[in-house]
């Protein structure tokens, strides 16, 4: 049985949590209720839970606050809270589980079935945990899922994005590549504001690592490790404002 603890300032939002657990998620024992960081401490303390839901905002801090005060974290992390775009920025470049409110059932479900078939070790939780807290006030460095396991890559230092299919090799100044078991549009979604752009279909860039652009029908661009990209012509304007500081 897997033992379950619910950390949120709202009562309500705690029921629903524990009855959609209890209707939909079989296996999984809430042990544990708590409505603000000190609460939680407490209960996560007392009850060595192996998942919390967890709330962003709470009356007495943050649900990442929560996180930086244990000593240590023995368990899985499910954040579940209203849209908050910086703070979930910081929860998808960590690549932690979040359910957005009103709770969508499968997708508990499926946040759900990842631990029960495909428990993280403590040390990659903790890992992501770092990132996400390392990120709360700017991004800096992001999680990234490939074929052996987890990579933490500093922002800064990916070049450019490349689809493959369904996933994304990364190109990094290292001279590194990596494989990633992602598809390039969630990342053209989740580096959205930063520094990068979408430049054609099959490429997301970095602009501090465009060198030079090459005029043409959509034209193209070389890139800083020499690689020239292709602009579709649809995304040149998009491109040219970006670059002169405009978008």
């Amino acid at each position: 049985m897997i033992k379950a603890i619910i950390i949120d300032d709202e009562q309500d939002s705690r029921n629903t949590v524990l009855n959609m657990l209890q209707n939909y998620c079989e296996g999984i024992e809430v042990v544990g209720q708590a409505a603000n960081v000190a609460e939680g401490l407490l209960i996560i303390t007392r009850e060595k839970p192996d998942v919390i839901f967890l709330d962003i905002q709470m009356p007495d801090g943050s649900g990442f606050d929560l996180l930086e005060k244990l000593p240590e974290i023995n368990f899985q992390v499910i954040f579940v809270t209203a849209y908050d775009q910086y703070a979930l920025r910081a929860i998808k470049f960590s690549a932690l589980d979040y359910l957005l409110k009103p709770i969508d059932p499968q997708q508990l479900i499926d946040a759900v079935g990842k631990i029960k078939t495909k428990p993280e070790s403590f040390d990659d939780i903790t890992k992501k945990i770092n990132i996400l807290l390392r990120n709360k006030n700017g991004i800096e460095r992001i999680t990234l899922p490939t074929f052996e396991g987890l990579r933490f890559v500093n922002i800064k230092d990916i070049i450019r994005c490349e689809s493959q299919s369904n996933y994304t090799k990364f190109y990094l100044i290292t001279d590194e590549n990596i494989m990633v078991t992602r598809t390039l549009k969630e990342f053209e979604d989740a580096f959205s504001g930063l520094d990068f752009i979408r430049v054609h279909q099959s490429h997301l860039v970095n602009t501090k690592y465009v060198d030079r652009y090459i005029k043409g029908d959509g034209g193209s661009i070389v890139m800083a490790d020499g690689a020239e990209v292709e602009v579709s012509r649809r995304r040149k304007d998009d491109f040219l404002k970006k670059m002169a500081g405009e978008g």
